[in-house]
């Protein structure tokens, strides 16, 4: 007698934490889950048909990026955004994002990934997909700029960048013009302007602070634009 077939091998833990992983972020950045809400391991395993060691490691992926809270006494929370919270997020694209897009231009880098992200973001069916997309575009702006030290300490940037535009699209959808200066930022590193490239950047970051959240970045920490990149993104 023939032994029984095996069934199905059980699907690999990695797998799971990353699907779990990829539903938290995506109900995260729609607002699905909204700043504050308490994240209980034993409800998202039963949510998800999973074991609490999945839905344990993909919270604990979420906090290292910034978008979940861990707290001793009230357990993990969605992060909660606010005028703060975004302003520190946006100090440091500040210092280091226009240098890095500034070496990727110098240096002559693809810029085929920031239009397939730009395709992306204008098919978006929701903030989140919206969100997620113009991260990327920035990531394959920044990403060749051959510091690979300067790359990684964006990409730890990028999920928290995400979720404060898509709180800030929720409140007030300006997607549209964030849009258009992408297309003038991506324009001018085709013409291979390295200097010029990082200050349309400089003004969309700060543009974007100044639209969605009353308090702006103090003019001290502002770097001076030249009034033909101020006329570029007006």
């Amino acid at each position: 007698m023939n032994p029984p077939l095996p069934g199905p091998a059980p699907v690999p833990i990695p797998s799971r934490t990353q699907f779990v992983l990829e539903h938290l972020t995506r109900a995260i950045l729609t607002g699905g889950l909204a700043p504050g809400s308490a994240l209980v391991e034993t409800e998202l395993a039963a949510r998800f048909g999973v074991s609490k060691t999945p839905v344990r490691e993909a919270l604990k992926t979420l906090a290292g990026r910034g978008l979940v809270e861990m707290s001793e006494y009230k357990g993990a929370t969605v992060r909660t955004v606010d005028a703060a919270m975004a302003r520190s997020v946006y100090d440091v694209r500040l210092l280091l994002e226009p240098e890095a897009v500034r070496r990727t231009v110098a240096a002559q880098g693809s810029l085929a990934a920031a239009h397939a992200a730009l395709e992306r973001a204008d098919a978006a069916a929701d903030t989140a997909e919206r969100s997620l997309a113009n991260r990327d575009f920035h990531r394959a702006l920044y990403l060749p700029c051959g510091n690979p030290l300067l790359a990684r300490m964006l990409d730890e940037l990028r999920d928290q960048a995400a979720l404060v535009s898509s709180v800030a699209w929720q409140a007030t959808p300006t997607w549209e013009r964030e849009a258009a200066e992408h297309r003038a930022i991506l324009a001018r590193a085709e013409e291979g302007d390295p200097q010029g490239t990082a200050e349309l950047l400089r003004a969309h970051i700060e543009g974007f602070m100044a639209r969605s959240f009353p308090e702006q970045l103090p003019a001290a920490e502002q770097a001076p634009l030249t009034p033909h990149a101020r006329q570029e993104l007006a």
